[in-house]
């Protein structure tokens, strides 16, 4: 860690590490899932299993990465030298992140496109059925989403080349108050809007009827993907992290973070839904079709429209950088290769499979897998399935691999931090974690 370069302060450490896992998930993905499985009902769920599941595992993450001081598949290697095969989750992670790359950016790629139609005011007096059209043939096109795509991916490699401090770091401290203070001015208008308490009760007051095993798959799959967890960018992050400082606090921050933003977003979202009578389930055309309508019938909606898609490309961006880290730190320490060097092949990789992703969409695709288009089959393959079993392989080294005396020394930061909740947090990590990880996977295999 000495040679290394490390967060310079906790804000920068909070900062980093919330915008890995404050984006799309939150803003994009998470007013979806709890639209489409059942609102308050699927927020409660999703509360619960962030605070019992997701916090040990970012603890978990975090220990592995600052104990010791490597990539994901270095960390293994460092902490579990006799058995090669834990890697193997590291190997895993560094996958993933480029998988997810893969449809993230095809996303972030329709914000940049939508950005740039804000700015000209394209939406201005077009109805619902032009702007549908017009979704549906910017994925069916091929140079415009690929252009989009490769803009996105550039602002992102920039940022990853410039290294932890003067990149990450810097740029996360400047990137995650703006994203909060436009959640801020649109969910205040949102909350102005004419029906918008029945939004805030759809999304906010729970229906207990409405918590099935679909639901808790579903909540759990967010959970992962919204915090960034079983794809090696928490525990990247963590090897970036000085001994002084308390994984705990840090972890718990970044949670709440991470939650505040996904209420925000369903704050800006339903109540508007619901004002203009538009369904909260929606998925895709919620964001690039529904609320560009929603917006042309605001006051002041053109500034709405371009606030909404600025935030939607600053969360994707705040979280991508942490996603291409994970490859780009496993070249450099790995094979040796520079930061420039590995940032660049790293992204042309993520650039070729976002493009046979966004080119999966067209409406005569051959790209598909078991019937999946290949940007659907990325999103399930990782938020389903990778990253759950990274997860659940993360705990169980943590607390069956890994010495409790090690566990307990970096926790408590060599026993300079009094944690009273250690011994609790161990248990949920030996025990809990591992246990309702399983069962939900098995459910969903079956499935």
């Amino acid at each position: 860690m000495s040679n290394k370069e490390s967060f310079g302060s906790k804000f920068g450490i909070i900062a980093a590490a919330a915008g890995s896992a404050i984006g799309l998930g939150n803003i994009y993905r998470f007013p979806c899932e709890a639209g489409a499985n059942g609102g308050g009902a699927f927020f409660i769920v999703y509360l619960a299993i962030v605070l019992l599941m997701g916090l040990p595992l970012m603890v978990s993450e975090f220990i592995i990465g600052r104990r010791s001081g490597k990539n994901p598949v270095g960390a293994f290697k460092t902490l579990a030298p006799d058995r090669k095969s834990w890697s193997g989750i590291g190997y895993m992670g560094v996958v993933c992140a480029f998988l997810i790359l893969a449809f993230y950016c095809t996303v972030a790629g329709w914000t940049i496109d939508a950005v740039g139609k804000s700015i000209i005011n394209y939406y201005h007096g077009l109805d619902n059925a032009t702007i549908q059209r017009d979704f549906n043939s910017l994925m069916n096109e091929s140079w415009q989403p690929i252009l989009s795509e490769g803009i996105f991916i550039f602002l992102t490699a920039f940022i990853i080349i410039k290294g932890v401090t003067k990149g990450i770091e810097k740029y996360s401290k400047i990137l995650m108050p703006i994203l909060l203070g436009i959640l801020i001015i649109l969910g205040v208008k949102s909350l102005t809007l004419p029906g918008a308490a029945d939004g805030v009760e759809f999304f906010l007051k729970p229906d207990f009827s409405k918590i099935t095993g679909k639901v808790l798959i579903n909540a759990l799959g967010q959970a992962f993907f919204s915090l960034s967890l079983g794809m090696g960018c928490l525990i990247t992050y963590g090897s970036y992290i000085a001994k002084k400082d308390n994984l705990t606090s840090t972890a718990f921050a970044v949670c709440i973070s991470d939650t505040l933003i996904a209420v925000l977003a369903g704050i800006v979202i339903f109540p508007a839904a619901f004002s203009f009578g538009i369904r909260p389930e929606a998925g895709n055309e919620l964001a690039f079709v529904t609320l560009p309508i929603l917006f042309n019938q605001m006051t002041g909606g053109y500034f709405f429209c371009l606030f909404f898609f600025l935030l939607l490309t600053i969360a994707a961006l705040t979280s991508s950088i942490s996603v291409l880290e994970v490859p780009v730190l496993f070249l450099t320490e790995e094979l040796k290769i520079s930061r420039k060097k590995a940032t660049i092949y790293s992204a042309i990789g993520a650039f070729v499979l976002c493009v046979i992703a966004s080119e999966s969409l067209h409406d005569d695709t051959p790209l598909k897998i078991f019937g999946l288009r290949i940007f659907d089959a990325f999103d399930e393959l990782t938020s389903t399935f990778l990253m759950t079993i990274g997860g659940l392989l993360t705990v169980l080294f943590l607390g069956w691999k890994m010495k409790k005396a090690d566990f307990m020394d970096e926790y408590t930061n060599g026993g300079t931090v009094s944690m009273g909740l250690r011994k609790i947090m161990y248990f949920i990590i030996k025990f809990l974690a591992p246990i309702a990880i399983t069962v939900i996977l098995i459910t969903q295999f079956i499935k």
